[in-house]
């Protein structure tokens, strides 16, 4: 009778230990902290219910401005430009496409208050964020580094 359940419980913990590794290999390399290129923010991209790709400002190298949490006031909706930069949405609705390329998705720059199409690259530890208008021809990429 030990014995049996001594089985039983080996059993559980290699069904565990298999499901557990699965799920951590299921993250895609995207979902990490990114630090943007001028080093001055912490993005964290991760993975939506929808299957979707976003990514938020979750650190700030200057959070503060006089004091007060640094806001979006450069939003174009006045009713968002008292919204905190920590914790807004830079990138939104981005799709795999392949095994490095993010396509479809925009990106928010609050230094200016608008928005772009972005397709993102990712070269091992590093990110090509590509912001464009129309075509991604014309456009201008930042690089980001892992932050992890």
């Amino acid at each position: 009778m030990y014995r049996k359940h001594l089985l039983q419980l080996f059993l559980i913990l290699l069904l565990s230990c298999g499901t557990w590794s699965a799920f951590a290999q299921s993250t895609d390399p995207l979902e990490h902290n990114w630090l943007n290129e001028e080093q001055t923010a912490k993005i964290q991209i991760y993975k939506a219910t929808d299957g979707k790709y976003y990514g938020k400002i979750v650190w700030l190298k200057v959070p503060l401005l006089e004091g007060k949490p640094k806001v979006d006031f450069r939003n174009p909706d006045k009713g968002h430009q008292n919204d905190p930069l920590i914790g807004l949405l830079l990138l939104k609705n981005f799709k795999k496409d392949g095994t490095d390329t993010y396509t479809d998705g925009t990106i928010y720059d609050p230094k200016n208050g608008k928005t772009y199409s972005c397709k993102i690259t990712r070269k091992d530890k590093k990110l090509d964020v590509r912001g464009f208008v129309g075509f991604s021809l014309f456009g201008r990429t930042t690089v980001w580094t892992l932050a992890e």
